[in-house]
Formats: C-alpha cells, structure tokens, sequence
C-alpha cells in the first residue's frame, strides 16, 4: 500500500473554471480556464501566468503538439487554438458549425485530432490550421476525448453512445459498445501496456480495450465517485481523477486500484498529467493545481 504527499498550487480564483492540464515542451505546466476563456502556464516552483483567449470561448482540453506549440479546443466558440510557448495564440474554426470540439490528441501522422460533440464527428487539423472531419455511424454520440493508440489508430470515448470509437488515418471508424449500459466513458489515454484505458464517468469504472477489441471494467470502490481523466506514469500505471469523490486514483495494469482523498473538500478534480517534474499534477476547479507524489510501496 502506498500513501500520496498532496500540495495544493493556488493559480486562479474558482470563478475561472480551472479544468485541463498538461506538460508542455518547455518543461512547464499548461493548463485551460474553461470559463473565463483563458490559457494558463506555470514551471514548478515559480509563479503562473495567464494569456487571455475570447472570454466565451471555453477552452476545454489541451495537448502539446507536433509543432512544439500547445494546442487546445474551444467548445463553445467551436474553434481549434494553438499557443506558442512564448504565448502567442492563433485560432481555427472546426469544419462543422456548431461542432462543440473537445477531445484533442497528436496523431502518428503529423496531425492534430479531435472531436467534436455537438456534431458526432472526428476531426483533423494540420500544424498550419488545414482542417477536416469525418462523420460517426451514430447520432447523439456526443464524442469526448482522445488519444492516440499503439496500433497507428486514434482511439476516442463516445460518452452517450456507450462505446469506444477507433479511427483510422485515413478516416475509417470502428466501434465497440461497453459491457456496462450507460456508463458514460469520458477521458481515455493508451496505457503501458499497448492497450487503452479510459473511465466511465457514470458507471464509477476504469476501463480497458485492447487493439483487437477486447473489454475489461475494473469498479472503483466508490461508484459514485465520477471519474473524469485518466493519464499515464513513467512507473506503469494509470491515473485518474474522481471528480464528485474529491480523490485521485491509481490503477495498476492488472486492476488494482487505490484512491487518495485530496486535502480541500469539494475541490473538483478534472484533468491530470504526469509533470515536468515526475509528479502528478490534476486541475481542480477550485483554482488550484495539486502535485502528487508517492511514498510506500
């Protein structure tokens, strides 16, 4: 059993809708304010700082690409950005009106996918803004996140589909519906293991699917804890947020799960990534970044 040192980074006030994170190439932490439309950086240890986007526009998730650029999606402006490291941000509408993009991921192709909500549509977008799409076999699908997996595909959560979708490059969808009815999947990642993880938001699981198809659901131990993200370690294993049970978790590959509570009641867990610095650090809603390291076996 291991135990978890949680400190808590103040960035923002809560107002702002603190909600993604990820590592960027410049050794800092990159990360959205979804409701004051705002893009966030900070290195370890020093003082963050704050680009102002379109205050409507609801930056959601964000990755580093394939340009040493950080790359994100507007949901409400239906919009892919980009940012320089330096901070310089440059825009580009989704090819559907409307879309709602969300999940974004740098492809084995050069390119930056994601999806699009509103629309059941993945899209592609190359480093000098040339977007396309290609449309779900289903409606109300409501596509979330993605990733990119180990067999040259993209791999993406169909939240009220109740499947996870497969795409190739050249635009051909496959779908696998889960075992569980209604389970909502949201963030998914691809794992050590060559296979991808992702967690069912309603169902209170981890998942896993591998390249052929194959399905397992791991429960957490508070079903009601809605899971929300999921990353990777360097160590082999996957991490995950409970966005309602304020705690993030750890699951190993062959399904041992433990959770750890964080210290400010109601702090709203979303997004998570490994740091520059070797920890994991997840957004909470409350405005503040936590970095979590662990100590024990």
């Amino acid at each position: 059993m291991t135990s978890a040192v949680i400190q808590e980074h103040a960035v923002a006030d809560a107002g702002r809708g603190l909600y993604a994170v990820t590592t960027g190439p410049d050794g800092a932490l990159w990360f959205t304010f979804a409701h004051s439309g705002q893009i966030g950086r900070m290195i370890p240890g020093e003082e963050p700082t704050t680009y102002q986007l379109d205050p409507a526009g609801q930056p959601t998730i964000i990755v580093t690409g394939p340009d040493g650029a950080l790359w994100f999606t507007e949901s409400r402006a239906h919009r892919i950005g980009r940012i320089t490291t330096a901070g310089t941000a440059t825009t580009y509408p989704v090819p559907s009106r409307d879309g709602g993009p969300y999940g974004i991921a740098t492809g084995p192709d050069g390119a930056l996918w994601f999806t699009e909500m509103n629309a059941d549509r993945v899209g592609r977008i190359t480093p000098d803004g040339e977007a396309t799409d290609f449309p779900l076999p289903v409606t109300g699908a409501y596509p979330s996140a993605i990733t990119a997996g180990p067999d040259g595909g993209m791999w993406f959560t169909m939240n009220q589909a109740n499947a996870i979708g497969r795409i190739d490059t050249n635009g051909a969808i496959t779908t696998h519906p889960l075992p569980t009815d209604a389970a909502a999947p949201v963030g998914i990642t691809a794992g050590p293991d060559d296979a991808i993880w992702f967690v069912e938001i309603a169902a209170g699981q981890i998942g896993r699917i591998t390249v052929d198809g194959t399905i397992d659901e791991f429960p957490l131990p508070d079903r009601a804890g809605r899971p929300h993200a999921i990353a990777s370690d360097d160590n082999g294993k996957l991490w995950f947020t409970e966005w309602a049970g304020n705690r993030v978790g750890s699951i190993t590959t062959d399904g041992k799960i433990e959770v750890h509570d964080l210290p400010t009641p109601r702090s709203e867990p979303h997004g998570i990534t490994l740091g520059p610095d070797g920890a994991l650090w997840t957004a909470l809603e409350n405005g503040t970044l936590a970095r979590l390291t662990i100590t024990g076996r």
